[in-house]
């Protein structure tokens, strides 16, 4: 019988009550206690085990692709500090040696006999489960699948050096918990307050993908490697026209350098207030965060921006050199601006001090990367680029023709327009 109360660092496990449970139950068998009581107790533990698997999507032996999924998900001092970096020797890694020790007997956990004792034979079913393909939907096909081959790894493992090895080298390729298993994540407020909360189906863009704004996209992809490489970075203000590519190019950027610890964090106005909260949550981690603020604009009356300036400059705590801010705009300034402003509005003595104010936000932005409008022959480059990508067949004269009609009651010359025309004949073809 394995005692899961002499872990010392892997504890308040997320999820952690099939463990419980079971762990229980195989107590009370050994014992020949309450047979009732302990067959209740395995028929909850396999019940949330079925349903976990149901929003994970796990395959073959559900038990260990359980306590795989525990140990990758627990965020605690020796999984924080071998995120990203590893971990070779030291006080930290014997006292999780302990632990593995334990969870290695849990792998090799025989549930015959527990099966036998309550006399639940179907238990043994969830230990080669074949799942419905396509299921599972918390952790996308790349983290589940990842999950599944860690959790081979360690059934497989011949010492407790080894077994400690897979997971060290997981920490440090993929990194632990909601930061290292997903990419982006949103603000929302639970009863614990301000929460970072993964967002687990996101739109595969890459670079490659948007056609053109080869020097806007170096801008961009220069300053986000300088920032990964620890050297110093500036926040992003991407401004234009309307369906440029702007927010395209910042999850295309989120894509091409995930493996490397880039992580974005999507912000709205009405959470700027929250900002300092999430920055204490990401502070000391080992990965590298940008606060993603999509079409970002302020109105006369709106006064968030007062938060923004607070935390990008000028507030008493320094930002980490973990995080910087990114945000796309289809104005250069930010904030709207009138003919009054510089004409003493309501009386006010001193006009400059008043645009100054306006102005201020989007100085503290230090890479501003201008995203233009394509002209007609732009715009057909773009459209054949696309049909070609999406191999379709159509005559260039006709096609072009097609798109310039597309165009002018579509919103006018963007990457946009030329997606959504590429598309629109992609699903009316025959």
């Amino acid at each position: 019988m394995v005692n899961v109360d002499e872990l010392l660092i892997y504890r308040n496990f997320e999820n952690g009550d099939v463990l419980n449970d079971l762990c229980q139950a195989s107590a009370m068998a050994s014992e020949e206690d309450d047979k009732a009581s302990c067959s209740a107790l395995v028929y909850k533990a396999a019940s949330r085990l079925i349903s976990l698997t149901g929003t994970y999507g796990f395959r073959g032996n559900l038990w260990q692709n359980y306590l795989t999924m525990l140990i990758v998900s627990n965020e605690n001092a020796f999984s924080t500090a071998c995120e990203m970096r590893g971990m070779d020797s030291g006080t930290l890694r014997t006292l999780a040696i302990h632990d593995f020790m334990i969870f290695r007997d849990l792998f090799s956990w025989d549930f015959k006999e527990l099966a036998s004792a309550v006399d639940i034979s179907p238990l043994l079913c969830l230990l080669d489960y074949h799942r419905t393909e396509g299921s599972g939907s918390a952790f996308n096909k790349r983290i589940r699948d990842r999950i599944c081959e860690l959790s081979e790894q360690l059934a497989k493992s011949r010492s407790i050096d080894e077994f400690a090895c897979h997971i060290i080298e997981f920490y440090k390729r993929f990194g632990v918990g909601k930061f290292g298993l997903h990419k982006a994540f949103r603000i929302e407020h639970g009863s614990d307050g301000v929460q970072v909360v993964p967002i687990t189906n996101i739109a595969h863009v890459y670079l490659d993908d948007i056609v053109g704004y080869e020097s806007a996209k170096k801008q961009l992809t220069d300053n986000t490697e300088a920032f990964l490489k620890g050297k110093r970075a500036n926040n992003c203000l991407l401004f234009g026209d309307a369906g440029t590519g702007k927010s395209s190019s910042i999850k295309a950027i989120l894509n091409k350098y995930y493996e490397d610890g880039l992580r974005i964090i999507e912000v709205y106005k009405h959470q700027f207030q929250d900002i300092n909260d999430v920055i204490s949550q990401i502070k000391n981690r080992n990965y590298k965060f940008i606060l993603y603020m999509d079409d970002l604009s302020f109105e006369e009356f709106e006064t968030e921006y007062k938060y923004l300036k607070a935390v990008i400059e000028g507030g008493l705590e320094k930002k980490p050199q973990n995080v910087l801010i990114y945000a796309t705009s289809n104005r250069r300034h930010l904030i709207r601006e009138n003919f009054s402003d510089r004409d003493a509005p309501n009386g006010d003595i001193h006009k400059s001090d008043t645009v100054q104010e306006k102005l201020s936000l989007a100085a503290r932005f230090g890479v501003t990367i201008y995203f233009g409008r394509p002209d007609k022959k732009q715009f057909g480059e773009i459209v054949k680029e696309l049909a070609k990508r999406d191999s379709l067949d159509m005559d260039e004269e006709k096609l072009m023709l097609e798109a310039n009609r597309w165009e002018l009651s579509h919103g006018g010359f963007s990457g946009r327009t030329a997606r959504q025309f590429v598309d629109h004949l992609l699903g009316t073809s025959q």
